[in-house]
This record gives structure tokens, C-alpha cells and sequence, in this order.
């Protein structure tokens, strides 16, 4: 099940594992983010099916709508497996089309919490449904599988590691050597992203006016990575626009994005995967939220959160700009989401449950 650009970056490992196991898999795109296109993670050779369901402002809705499309195909054609990634609609509904039709269910990065419905809204609400409904769940680090045991969630467990931290070292593979120096001594590069919608309107508009405020200040030169929701690229284009020392950039492709990022002294983001990927590159890293579902980030030194209040964000760069040695300490590259081996342990797993099953089913058929 694929319907954004973070589930097609981190399910396409385990889809290509799988294909080297010589195992038939069969992708779903359900549209969410239109102009999403396989090819570009590598899986534009194998069977694949669009859904049609172009995400909606009521993300609700958009379940409702991707559970459907789902259990018409699966009618016709049922699989062995269904494997979701992460909290979006679109995993959240592959899950429920799953769970009516008795399907066995995955959830890949499975067990993140924040602990607040509200934060992020939905995506809380639906990762704890997807998690109640699997019977397999493969956990990214032991914080995240302890947040299972906590709940009782009844699917066989495992730690697996991020798939996340592979498709990046994948990426870094095919890149030109990059060696990182220690920051400037008069100005830093800062690298900016801000999507979630617990951030949309005022979230936005106070992090827009530290922006502008640290731009005209000098001491940085901040690059802002638009996203591709078109609600918030025009927010941002509307607060910083007509800012001459604030650059705004298109939406970028996983392999400009992780460049971009390296080459960065310092990222003020609140996205989950820059929140992956940031500790493994050694860049440190403001997170825009004021919780997070994962504390591995803040817990490896390479991060601080710091939420997008104007005040919060311009005196964090501030103190970062004048504490070289406390940027430098932030900038060693750690992996608290896994050693880029995540997908093969998820494809081995899941190919040994279904081998269980169907011997359980055998010798319940036999006896």
C-alpha cells in the first residue's frame, strides 16, 4: 500500500527484498499525493494497481474512500499479506479493508506514539488503529515496540529497525563523496521544512515571522523546501515571498532532498523522516513541534525540539549561532532508527509467519 512519498521511500526496500526472495507482490497506489510516480523509488517494473483516491481535506473521507477501492480489488483477488507503512489515510485504509475482509495484516514502523490525539492529528489516531488491527508489527526500536507492550497489541512482534535509515544509506551509495567541515564562522546555511497539519495557519505563521526575522538579522542563509500540499506551499509563499534573503525551493525528489540536507548546518523541520534521517547524516536538527513520536531523535544529541513559536525558534538559532562547540556536538552522525538492514529483516519475518501459517492451516485441515 503506497499513497505518499514517505510510505513509496520506505516500502520500497521491503518491496524490493521481497522481489529477491522471488516472492509475487503486487503494488496499490491509491493517489493520495497525486504525480507520486514508483518509478522514481525503483519499483516501476513490478505489477502495480492505482486506486484513484486522491487525498482529500478530510482525511477521514480519504480512508473511507481507499478501503473501498480496496475491497473491490481484493474481492476478485485476495492476497496472503497486506503490508501498510506508517499513519496515513491511506495505510489506515488498506488496514480497515484488510480487517473486514479477514485479511492478515502488517504494519511496517509500527508503535510510534506522541500520546496526544491532537499531535499530530490524525496521524496518532490512525497509527494506533493500524497497530490494534496487525498481526504483524515491526517495530522500528525498542521505544516504539514498548509502546506496543504498554497497549497489549495482539500481532507478533518485532524490532526490525527503521527501513527508513536503508533507503537513505541506498541514496548515499549513488551520491558523490561528501565530506562534512564544521559550520562557518559567520554565517550558517539553514534548511527548512513544515508540512504538518497541526502546523497549518498560525504554526506557519509564527515560524514565517522567525524566518524573516533571522533572515534580516544576518548570520544565516536559509534555504525554505516547499511541500507539495498546495495549501501549505501557498501559505509560504504568501508570508515569505517577497523576502530577498529567504529562498524558497520546489518540492524536491528523496535524492535532492537528502543532498540538500547535508549540505545544510543546521535543518529546523518537523518532518518525521528528516527527524530519521537527520542523526544519520549528522546534521543537527530544530524540530517544529512541541512533541514528538520519536524521542530517539532529541534522546542522540542531534536534536532539540523546539516547536515553531517565533520567539522559541529565532532564540534556539541564536544560541546555536553563538555555541559553535554545542553545533558541533549536534553534528556526529548516529543512527538511534537502525543500521540500514531493516528491510531484509521485515521480508524474512513476514515470509516466516506466512510459512507458519499455512503449516498451522495444513495440520488443522489434516487433523
Amino acid at each position: 500500500m503506497i499513497g505518499t512519498r514517505p510510505e513509496a521511500i520506505k516500502l520500497a526496500p521491503v518491496a524490493l527484498e521481497l522481489m529477491r526472495s522471488r516472492v509475487p507482490i503486487h503494488l496499490y497506489s491509491t493517489g493520495q499525493h497525486p504525480g507520486l510516480d514508483l518509478a522514481d523509488h525503483g519499483l516501476g517494473g513490478l505489477p502495480a494497481t492505482g486506486l484513484g483516491c486522491p487525498g482529500r481535506h478530510d482525511p477521514l473521507a480519504h480512508v473511507a474512500d481507499v478501503a473501498h477501492a480496496l475491497e473491490r480489488q481484493w474481492r476478485r483477488a485476495a492476497p496472503e499479506l497486506v503490508i501498510v507503512q506508517g499513519d496515513t489515510s491511506s495505510a489506515l485504509g488498506g488496514a480497515r479493508a484488510a480487517e473486514r475482509l479477514g485479511l492478515p495484516l502488517a504494519h511496517v514502523e509500527a508503535g510510534l506514539r506522541s500520546f496526544d490525539l491532537s499531535a499530530p492529528w490524525p496521524e496518532e489516531q490512525f497509527r494506533v488503529e493500524i497497530d490494534r488491527l496487525s498481526d504483524l508489527l515491526f517495530a522500528p526500536t525498542a521505544s516504539a515496540a514498548a509502546n506496543l507492550h504498554r497497549e497489549r497489541c495482539t500481532g507478533t512482534l518485532h524490532v526490525t529497525g527503521n527501513s527508513g535509515i536503508d533507503a537513505l544509506l541506498a541514496q548515499l551509495a549513488e551520491m558523490p563523496r561528501f565530506r562534512r567541515r564544521g559550520p562557518p564562522r559567520r554565517s550558517l546555511k539553514l534548511l527548512v521544512t513544515c508540512h504538518r497539519r497541526e502546523n497549518w495557519g498560525d504554526g506557519l505563521a509564527s515560524l514565517a515571522e522567525a524566518l524573516v526575522t533571522l533572515a534580516r538579522r544576518g548570520g544565516v542563509m536559509i534555504d525554505v523546501i516547499l511541500h507539495p500540499n498546495p495549501q501549505v506551499a501557498s501559505s509560504m509563499f504568501a508570508l515569505l515571498g517577497n523576502e530577498p534573503r529567504i529562498r524558497l525551493i520546489a518540492p524536491l525528489g528523496h535524492h535532492a532532498m537528502i543532498d540538500a540536507m547535508r549540505r545544510a548546518d543546521l535543518i529546523l523541520s518537523d518532518s518525521g523522516g528528516v527527524q530519521e534521517e537527520a542523526p544519520a547524516l549528522g546534521v543537527p536538527l530544530l524540530v517544529l513541534r512541541d512533541i514528538t513520536e520519536r524521542p530517539e531523535c532529541v534522546g542522540s544529541g542531534n536534536a532539540l525540539l523546539v516547536g515553531t513559536g517565533t520567539r522559541r525558534v529565532i532564540d534556539a538559532v541564536t544560541a546555536l549561532l553563538g555555541d559553535r562547540a554545542a553545533l558541533a556536538a549536534m553534528a556526529v552522525p548516529r543512527f538511534p532508527f537502525g543500521d540500514g538492514k531493516a528491510a531484509p529483516r521485515i521480508a524474512a519475518l513476514a515470509l516466516a509467519w506466512l510459512d507458519r501459517r499455512e503449516a498451522d492451516q495444513r495440520r488443522s485441515l489434516s487433523a
